[in-house]
């Protein structure tokens, strides 16, 4: 059995950056319905809240593509800390 490490920090209502063993991530959406672009590509998941039903969706993208993403995932999560932390 291998460790694992994954620590998700809410930058926006509806965003959020994920920090994990494999690498950082951005996710976008709701509760039930969600896309996150990590390392391994884009992924979309959309579920029935509170069932434990869901499809996932899972798609590779260039590197400089999700370099842009991860950016600006950052990037607008910083902005909105810096001006809404209060």
């Amino acid at each position: 059995m291998g460790w694992r490490f994954q620590k998700r920090v809410k930058i926006a209502p509806g965003v959020t950056l994920n920090v994990s063993k494999s690498g950082p991530s951005v996710s976008f959406g709701t509760r039930g319905a969600r896309v996150s672009f990590g390392r391994k590509g884009a992924r979309e998941t959309v579920g029935i809240p509170g069932t434990g039903i869901s499809y996932t969706n899972t798609s590779k993208i260039q590197n400089s593509t999700l370099i842009w993403i991860l950016a600006l995932g950052i990037a607008v999560g910083a902005y909105l800390l810096v001006h809404y932390a209060h």
